[in-house]
């Protein structure tokens, strides 16, 4: 990384690429070319761009002056309730309070997650245990939008389509039969992004066609990048939405916004969040771990380590091929944080304070997955961090409740009686 260098004047290639709209594989032909020359940061040797010639040469196109055009705010028009499933600690649920939708009931398996839940909402009716066990039918006709992340599982096929009796015994049936039994407008799903290529799309393709039998059409799946939804984070959610059939409306996805909040958003006062990140515990480093990780420069990982110590480090890792760039990975204030885990201190997926060598703590973990500073995490420190790692940004949440506080009130303006 920009070791020697003065951070500020200088752009890696990645940032460059991203800022010019091209690849780095064009950034590489420019720069033998002579077109864009790099120029090579003496610690690592990586290719790095003086900011001034970058902006000068392609200020025509380069906007550096970030102006949102674009809000997907939209007041709900009545008042819509939301029946969650697989809810964990609240991030969407909190999400798409925030964005209007009324949590009617909301139903999680793990009891430090409920404890949460019942902790910050004790209106919220929260449905502890394991969601085979509920019938939910008395919510039919009665809830605008069911949510749920359900956790991705194998199907077993049965010829060759995939119907909803083949999937029993997943949790993707469990979420499509309670969609059935309440028949809402419409149904959000959501999952990590492997799902798209998880049996090489079979998986996707048989969730796709469950919920065409149980009567709503798919739109579209798209994958959704956390940092395009005032997240300062590098997370992505796969967003699976259903439209009941009778229903012949279009639904939206939020729009992205232009810009792109860093670390330093997330922990320290400004836009985001009117004061610094409240102080709270946290996980350490074994004295080992602190050793390597305090020659790491911020936004610096394992290639910044003496060789020795990078095989060291790293063991069988470091012969094995990908970039591998979340291992002894020092987050760099001007960034987006990457990804977080369940575990803080996991080992080869560090998550290092760009200061301090530390992993982050609880409410600097909450901070980046957009929770409100007054939301609180119940259980242990360790699960803590799971609850949080494994949340819905709460920002993301809120924008893609937007998108269906749109929708339900186009569909309830057009259903009115004349």
């Amino acid at each position: 990384m920009l070791y020697n260098l003065v951070m500020d004047e200088y752009l890696t290639i990645s940032e460059t690429a991203k800022l010019l709209n091209k690849s780095t594989k064009t950034l590489r032909r420019w720069d033998e070319e002579g077109k864009l020359s790099a120029v090579r940061e003496p610690m690592s040797n990586y290719r790095v761009y003086k900011k001034n010639e970058v902006l000068h040469l392609f200020s025509a196109f380069v906007d550096t002056d970030v102006k949102e055009t674009t809000s997907n705010f939209v007041a709900a028009e009545n008042e819509y309730s939301v029946l969650e499933l697989f809810a964990g600690a609240g991030g969407l649920a909190v999400g798409l309070e925030k964005a209007g939708l009324k949590c009617v009931a909301l139903n999680e398996i793990d009891k430090f997650a409920c404890a949460s839940l019942r902790k910050n909402r004790p209106n919220w009716k929260v449905l502890e245990g394991d969601i085979k066990t509920f019938d939910f039918s008395e919510y039919c006709h009665k809830v605008d939008v069911v949510t749920g992340g359900f956790p991705c599982q194998a199907f077993s096929y049965a010829g060759k389509k995939l119907g909803f009796a083949d999937a029993r015994g997943t949790l993707f049936y469990e979420f499509a039969r309670v969609v059935k039994e309440v028949n809402p407008p419409i149904c959000i799903g959501e999952n990590v992004r492997g799902l798209l290529s998880h049996d090489n799309g079979k998986t996707l393709q048989g969730m796709i066609s469950i919920l065409d039998e149980i009567g709503y059409n798919v739109v579209p799946v798209k994958v959704l990048k956390a940092i395009n939804y005032k997240v300062p984070q590098k997370r992505e959610r796969l967003i699976l939405v259903g439209i009941r059939k009778d229903i012949d409306l279009k639904y939206e996805y939020p729009k992205p916004y232009k810009k792109v909040y860093y670390l330093k958003d997330a922990l320290k006062k400004g836009e985001l969040f009117d004061v610094n990140v409240p102080k709270s515990a946290g996980a350490k480093y074994p004295k080992s771990k602190i050793e390597v990780l305090d020659l790491v420069p911020p936004k610096g990982y394992w290639r910044d380590l003496p060789l020795e110590i990078q095989k060291s480090f790293m063991g069988r890792s470091f012969y094995l091929g990908g970039g591998k760039t979340g291992i002894a990975r020092r987050i760099g204030w001007d960034e987006p944080c990457l990804t977080l885990t369940c575990s803080p201190a996991q080992k080869q997926t560090e998550r290092c304070h760009p200061e301090e060598t530390r992993p982050f703590t609880v409410r600097e973990y909450a901070r980046i997955q957009t929770f409100p500073d007054d939301w609180q995490f119940e259980g242990s420190i360790a699960q803590q961090y799971k609850q949080i790692g494994n949340a819905v940004p709460v920002n993301l949440g809120k924008e893609l409740g937007y998108s269906i506080v749109k929708f339900l009130n186009n569909y309830y303006s057009l259903s009115k009686p004349k």
